[in-house]
């Protein structure tokens, strides 16, 4: 196989990928809330945006290499929503929704959960993504195979991130929200 080809082979498992966050999670990336994300840094110099578009990517491909037959709808959206906490972990308790800045690993996918819950319908399964996904530090193991998938697809997202390994393969889905909803 040529470069030219392997190259190309690479574009259409991205765009493959691409539709699939569309297809399952339109509504997510049409929000106006989940594009707030854009404004807080996750680890490095990554969004918490652009980190939960690398989480899900990464979970899509996890669950077809090993073959896991997991709901890909629960499993994108509950990938994109697993950090939908909403405030800047980075400033210590000077953002009003971080309630234990020392602790925002144990706590965030309880607050992560509430705001998911309060902006979008959720399945039982997408909650367990949600709520789990730091396992172990939220002592509970994940009760289903799209929440381990998701918990494994982030811990590898935010250890490339944290030593500026990472490679953000999807950025080119933007939604563009009508102009009386930008900020």
């Amino acid at each position: 196989m040529t470069r030219e080809e392997k190259r190309r082979l690479i574009e259409e498992r991205h765009k493959h990928i691409r539709e699939v966050l569309k297809k399952h999670g339109h509504d997510i990336l049409e929000s106006q809330k989940f594009h707030k994300t854009k404004h807080f840094i996750q680890h490095g110099d990554m969004t918490v945006y652009d980190h939960s578009l690398s989480v899900a990517e990464r979970a899509i491909k996890i669950n077809r290499f090993i073959h896991a037959k997991c709901e890909e709808r629960d499993l994108v959206r509950g990938a994109l929503l697993h950090d939908y906490f909403l405030y800047d972990w980075h400033i210590d308790g000077k953002d009003k929704g971080n309630v234990h800045p020392k602790l925002h690993g144990f706590f965030h996918p309880s607050t992560a959960l509430k705001n998911a819950n309060r902006d979008f319908v959720l399945t039982e399964r997408e909650k367990d993504i949600i709520k789990k996904h730091m396992w172990p530090l939220t002592i509970v193991p994940p009760m289903c195979r799209e929440a381990w998938i998701v918990t494994l697809a982030d811990k590898y997202c935010s250890a490339m991130e944290t030593l500026g390994l990472h490679k953000l393969k999807v950025r080119a889905i933007y939604i563009e929200l009508p102009d009386d909803e930008r900020e």
